[in-house]
């Protein structure tokens, strides 16, 4: 990575407050969140290699899912900690472009992974008899590996343009991690290409994946519809509940964030909601998609026994 023409080779992590004793507070509750979150996507993807009840494509994509977000959540909250106990709250050049290429690509992915999943629901919904036949081993691999490299070739389309930016304004980031926002507002100069650059990619990562999911809702509520008994529908609406709640909470956060204009920007309150994309909700998902779950329960009873 070729680097911009700055002059610090170093950027500070102001964190969430400097208050000491609040610092240990935070460091308990991250730490809390983060062996949750090892704990639970673990522990589900275990159940689904290990119980053949569980090798369907809809466990399929929860699996890959809860790998994502495990890694995901890996690469905040180790430094989030080490922030909250170290005076030392620099992060190297080298290491602030790591984090963000690795959020931004996991970012990205699981975008286009929640899509897939979408299809994935529709394909149960619609074609219930056909369901493993139309969701091949095959297809299920192509989505996954598509998604993930969508994720990590425009990821690394916006760490090379956002780390080409002249960062003259200092080395200070508002922020507990290297976001996007934080790290544009210290840049000067010219940033009008860029910023077609990063509406082009809003696009084609958040927006294009949104449409897919919401016409793959579409053609399930049309389905469901057509189901005559009622029991029958709240069923089929059952096999989406937790995939729609994941797919809300995750697009509505991203969406708040990075779809407003600047004017609206408020890095306080943006810490708020990175917090529960970043680090909370890799630790909702395996409770969305197990807590319900009469399969994975029974899964966790037989490995506990």
């Amino acid at each position: 990575m070729e680097r911009s023409n700055h002059t610090a080779t170093e950027f500070i992590l102001v964190g969430f407050t400097t208050d000491p004793t609040m610092q240990l507070v935070l460091f308990a509750v991250f730490l809390g969140v983060y062996s949750l979150t090892v704990v639970g996507n673990t522990t589900l993807i275990v159940l689904i290699c290990n119980d053949s009840r569980l090798h369907t494509p809809m466990y399929f994509f929860i699996g890959n899912l809860s790998f994502l977000d495990l890694w995901y959540s890996t690469v905040y909250t180790p430094k989030i900690l080490m922030t909250c106990i170290s005076e030392d709250k620099s992060i190297s050049f080298a290491g602030c472009v790591c984090q963000f290429f690795f959020s931004a690509g996991l970012a990205y992915s699981e975008c286009y992974l929640l899509a897939a999943m979408a299809y994935d629901r529709y394909m149960a919904i619609s074609k219930p008899l056909l369901y493993s036949q139309a969701m091949s081993v095959k297809l299920r691999a192509f989505l996954v590996v598509s998604s993930y490299l969508g994720g990590f070739i425009n990821s690394s389309i916006i760490t090379k343009r956002t780390f080409a930016l002249n960062f003259c304004s200092g080395n200070v980031i508002d922020d507990f991690f290297c976001d996007l926002l934080p790290l544009v507002k210290l840049a000067c100069g010219k940033k009008d290409g860029y910023q077609t650059v990063l509406y082009f990619l809003l696009a084609s990562n958040v927006i294009t994946p949104t449409v897919l999911i919401l016409a793959s809702y579409l053609f399930i509520v049309a389905t469901i519809l057509r189901i005559r008994s009622t029991q029958g529908r709240l069923k089929a609406f059952s096999t989406c509940s937790s995939h729609l709640i994941s797919v809300t909470l995750y697009y509505g956060s991203i969406l708040y964030i990075y779809s407003r204009p600047q004017s609206s920007y408020s890095l306080d309150r943006d810490k708020i909601v990175s917090t529960f994309y970043t680090v909370v909700f890799p630790v909702l998902n395996p409770m969305i998609y197990s807590l319900r779950n009469k399969d994975v329960k029974e899964a966790l009873d037989k490995l506990i026994k």
